[in-house]
């Protein structure tokens, strides 16, 4: 297979690409500029440098003149700019204001197109990330608008997960449709946009994208790990109090609860919004019944996973409050809920689209899933990732997606030097196989994932490859962390603190919902280069540890 090649080049020959003379003057103004161009679309989905000039105009006025210049480089035309959306503008800590937009066509959201923009403390456009369907206003699909009605799309969508899963879905929440422009492999359609979220026959959350003229299903698939959160609450009163119980495997902790003439509630009021765990019982109705205990001692055998879940989940708040200064998921101190003993002998953990739900496993393949620190982790990075880059749940982004979430659940198992190590989920996995683990970010091949982009996987199952194809993103932040040789490549290891520093700012500042592992590495080397400098060992190693799995 080949490699995906990284172009860098100046804007002077991105615009050439769309065969549009430019002025002597333009050309002296942007030579310094650095164009990542995307391999599909033959447009720019990384632009970084001294964009602009210094401006007192407000961030967002400076990101549409800019956009507006620079039509052409994006195959975009002067009526697409009123179309774009201001999702959010909000200022980092290093002072570059980032300005978040949704590119929307004829007044239509474009799905997945999300370019984030930056602006320094000096009014200077310093990136865009982020890839835009070009090209649009050419599209004879999308001359006329949508001609079938929302609730018909929805019943061919349902009709389609009913055959798929083999019987109808008892559905969590209502399912909303929202007319897109879904493109995909240069064709573009008006489609509408809907989510079913059920548990009962299985858990699933399912995405579908149905034809808005002809009622054809143009995609579908599982974004469970990926979906949309809400919250819960509790109305409780009673004082905050501190217990201590014994986990899955058999270790004390001491955590939150909350007390009252009741008893004692796996409720901890002192982190965001509240931690709430729940008991299903081993039914398959969701949140289930609060946890409550009568002395605030958590021993007993059928504790432990509620122990570990409510604990852990604190462990995970605390990591990304302490070390990256987001208060909860979502950064606005959103609620953790979570659920344990959810069905019978049930082999998953996963995010359901408002809560985490935990199964206690058949006692061979899995134990309780909550007793693993690095699975909760894991999972609940996938709703920081939801909040944030909003990666799509298939293909390259998908695969990114799951990435993310076993990078941080390794570094927040090294933050609390919980048994560390970087594999993934060897706490609750197989218990009487030693030494093995759901994947390895170290050697991804013990599982059969792959280490190189050249061995990536190009098919259809796992919705694209996303968990077989996160061993390339994997091995890489083994590589950046720890250092190492791959492929004839030597990476010298930066640690886990910056390394984890580098990929939140990757993930929240830089990715997008279809970024791919080329994007992933531009936008991973413009994180590194905000925290220490483009000429830094840091920003080094990014490029080595990238290019040592093949993506260049």
């Amino acid at each position: 297979m080949s490699k995906k090649k990284l172009l860098t080049l100046s804007l002077a020959a991105s615009l050439a690409l769309s065969a549009t003379a430019v002025s002597a003057d333009t050309l002296s103004k942007q030579a310094t500029e650095k164009v990542h161009v995307n391999k599909d679309t033959q447009t720019p989905d990384f632009i970084s440098g001294t964009l602009t000039e210094p401006s007192d105009q407000d961030a967002k006025e400076i990101v549409f003149t800019y956009l507006e210049e620079n039509e052409d480089t994006y195959k975009i035309d002067k009526k697409d700019l009123s179309s774009f959306k201001v999702i959010s503008q909000e200022t980092d800590d290093l002072g570059f204001t980032k300005v978040k937009l949704q590119q929307k066509f004829k007044g239509v959201p474009v799905f997945g197109s999300v370019i984030n923009a930056h602006v320094d403390q000096d009014g200077v456009l310093t990136s865009i990330s982020g890839n835009l369907a070009p090209e649009l206003y050419d599209k004879k699909s999308l001359k006329k608008g949508a001609t079938l009605k929302a609730g018909a799309a929805v019943e061919k969508a349902a009709a389609d997960l009913e055959e798929k899963i083999g019987s109808s879905p008892e559905l969590e929440a209502e399912v909303t449709p929202e007319l897109v422009i879904y493109s995909k492999d240069g064709q573009a359609h008006f489609a509408y946009s809907a989510e079913f979220e059920f548990l009962y026959p299985e858990p699933g959350n399912y995405q579908y994208f149905v034809d808005a003229k002809t009622g054809d299903i143009l995609d579908s698939y599982n974004q469970i790990h990926e979906a949309k959160p809400s919250g819960g609450g509790s109305s409780l009163t009673g004082e905050d109090s501190t217990a201590t119980g014994k986990g899955v495997l058999g270790d004390t902790k001491s955590f939150n609860t909350l007390v009252n003439s009741s008893g004692s509630y796996l409720v901890d009021r002192t982190r965001g919004s509240g931690i709430f765990t729940y008991d299903a019982k081993n039914r398959t109705r969701t949140p289930g019944t609060l946890w409550l205990d009568s002395d605030n001692v958590y021993n007993a055998a059928y504790d432990g996973a509620a122990v570990d879940a409510h604990t852990y989940a604190g462990q995970t708040y605390d990591y990304f409050q302490d070390v990256h200064s987001r208060n909860s998921y979502d950064g606005n101190g959103a609620e953790l809920i979570s659920t344990v003993h959810y069905g019978r002998s049930y082999n998953n953990a996963f995010w359901s689209g408002s809560q985490m739900v935990y199964g206690d496993g058949d006692g061979n393949t899995f134990v309780p899933l909550s007793g693993a620190l690095d699975v909760i982790a894991h999972e609940l990075t996938h709703a920081v990732t939801d909040t944030s880059a909003d990666l799509i749940y298939q293909n390259e982004s998908g695969a990114i997606n799951e990435s993310m979430s076993d990078i941080f659940g390794t570094l927040v198992e090294y933050h609390f030097n919980n048994k560390p190590d970087w594999q993934v989920g060897e706490d609750i996995y197989t218990p009487s196989v030693a030494g093995d683990a759901l994947r390895s970010m170290e050697d991804p091949t013990l599982s059969g994932d792959p280490d190189h982009y050249s061995k990536r996987y190009t098919g259809t199952g796992d919705y694209g490859g996303v968990h077989i194809n996160s061993g390339i993103s994997n091995k890489a932040a083994f590589l950046l962390a720890n250092g190492g040789s791959h492929y004839g490549v030597t990476v010298a290891g930066i640690g886990n603190d910056k390394a984890g520093d580098i990929y939140y700012r990757t993930l929240t500042q830089y990715l997008t919902p279809n970024s791919n592992y080329s994007h992933f590495r531009v936008s991973t080397i413009q994180a590194a280069t905000d925290l220490y400098g483009a000429s830094s060992a840091e920003v080094a190693s990014v490029k080595a540890a990238f290019s040592a799995v093949g993506v260049n």
